[in-house]
């Protein structure tokens, strides 16, 4: 099994290895020409913005800047706005419904690593290395996450939810609902 499929199953697997870190520098390229890009050349970004994921719908727009690992493991629904400063840690899979309105400085993050520092730091002739895992993130149709959110590995938020600004979503929040919080709980039903 190579270290990428490692990752996207879940398991411990080596972010330096090399397959990995080809993909990482080919969207950090990507990137840079996104972000440095006039917001009035819309044909060159889409036309990144297309290679740099796994799918991305009609109408993305995403603000600049924007950063992610690798990329190629997001899913973007059409019609969907992010906001300037969003960070994806897409060590696996991040999959965003249609509609989506995402605020500024939300942040999704796919990777984890072992609370002990015994077990995330492993020391050996070639180096320090870190224990990685990964579980994917799902955000449904319809969904507003209010800026400065954090969004946490293995959390689904389902279909026409509001995530209130701020909040630290730890766990899966289920359809038709306003959560907000730190960490995000359930307010109510919409």
């Amino acid at each position: 099994m190579t270290e990428k499929e490692k990752m996207l199953n879940g398991e411990n697997y080596n972010s330096r290895d090399p397959e990995l870190l080809q993909q990482y520098h080919k969207a950090r390229a990507l990137l840079k020409r996104y972000n440095h890009l006039d917001s009035q050349e819309l044909q060159e970004r889409e036309s990144i913005l297309q290679s740099l994921f796994n799918a991305c719908g009609d109408r993305v727009w995403i603000e600049t800047p924007f950063l992610c690992d690798y990329g190629e493991h997001i899913s973007i629904g059409e019609g969907t706005f992010i906001n300037a400063n969003c960070i994806f840690i897409d060590n696996n899979t991040i999959t965003i419904g249609r509609n989506a309105l995402i605020g500024p400085h939300v942040q999704l993050y796919t990777a984890e690593h072992p609370l002990k520092a015994s077990e995330r730091i492993i020391a050996s002739e070639e180096g320090t290395r870190y224990l990685t895992s990964s579980q994917p993130v799902i955000i449904g149709d319809n969904v507003w996450i209010g800026g400065n959110s954090v969004i946490f590995p293995g959390v689904s938020i389902g279909n026409n939810v509001t995530i209130g600004a701020g909040s630290v979503v730890t766990k899966s929040i289920p359809d038709n609902v306003l959560a907000f919080g730190n960490p995000c709980k359930i307010q109510k039903k919409l």
